[in-house]
């Protein structure tokens, strides 16, 4: 990418306290054309104050991203297209997997999965035009057209197990593996595709979760009975909410990153990045204990093991 020149950006799941609302008011301040979208318009109402484009998408509709593609054409210059879509829409699920609803890990998988592809497959012509623009040709130092990007957020648990977080954590890691064969599928069409894994952020997915919006708990007659209190008080994530760095600082990063000449394959960012990358290169084990530690199954398990005694 180019940041002398005035890209044209997308991002899901703008609304705010959350991770695309930062990124958006970062692209705009730095005179980009960002459009912001989210399910629930009136929840843009902030960014649009500010002068970015805003747009309703529910991104597990059809016929509302086929709207957004309309509106999007209508705005970018025939021989620019869209440059940069962020697919960061997201919804989190907390649950033992002896215990989940096979309906919700399905809904969670309409939105953390295929939704990116539907979102996609939408804007695909859009960033191909980019990618051939006469614009991008003339702009571009070394005589070869910059290249469209995707960028699909997936997050540090795509590579990391923690309990109660696997339906969750392997949304993500699905969308991780998207991610690569895309990058493979795109290339010779001028499309980078990135893998954003992120890590401790202060935003509202936490508080959004199927357990504290919902009061969902563990189901009558749960193999966890004996251990109930403790267990549900970790499928809450108590304490890890105001955990993590600001989204502005995790935005800031991010974009300055995604802006590069040539951008890498994976980000790693957020509070604990970088031990999680390293940790995915170690045999699982040697974190055991820190993972049951650090989400109170150790606790859980000693009272199981000495209810079953």
């Amino acid at each position: 990418m180019h940041t002398s020149e005035k890209l044209s950006i997308l991002i899901t799941g703008c609304s705010p306290g959350g991770m695309g609302a930062a990124l958006a008011i970062v692209f705009h301040n730095a005179g980009h054309q960002v459009f912001a979208t989210a399910r629930n318009p009136s929840k843009l109402k902030p960014l649009a104050e500010q002068g970015i484009e805003t747009l309703p998408l529910d991104v597990t509709s059809a016929s509302s991203i086929a709207s957004a593609v309309s509106s999007v054409t209508s705005s970018v210059t025939d021989e620019r297209g869209l440059n940069i879509l962020i697919n960061n829409a997201a919804s989190s699920y907390s649950m033992p997997i002896a215990d989940v609803s096979l309906d919700a890990a399905r809904e969670l998988f309409d939105v953390n999965v295929w939704s990116h592809i539907a979102v996609t497959q939408a804007f695909l012509p859009l960033l191909l035009r980019s990618t051939s623009s006469s614009i991008n040709k003339t702009a571009s130092t070394d005589g070869h057209p910059n290249q469209a990007m995707i960028v699909n957020h997936t997050s540090v648990g795509s590579v990391t197990a923690l309990p109660f977080q696997g339906i969750y954590n392997s949304s993500k890691a699905a969308l991780a593996m998207l991610s690569e064969t895309m990058r493979l599928e795109l290339s010779p069409f001028g499309v980078r595709v990135i893998d954003l894994k992120t890590a401790g952020v202060r935003t509202n997915i936490i508080s959004n979760n199927n357990v504290n919006t919902k009061a969902e708990q563990l189901r009558e007659g749960s193999i966890y009975e004996p251990a109930r209190e403790v267990v549900e008080k970790a499928m809450s994530q108590e304490g890890l909410s105001d955990r993590g760095i600001t989204p502005e600082q995790w935005a800031n990063e991010v974009s300055a990153l995604l802006l590069r000449k040539n951008p890498p394959a994976v980000i790693w960012r957020g509070e604990s990045a970088q031990i999680a990358r390293i940790a995915s290169m170690l045999p699982s084990g040697l974190f055991e204990g820190m993972i049951k530690r650090m989400t109170k199954l150790d606790a859980a398990e000693e009272i199981i093991k000495r209810s079953r005694t």
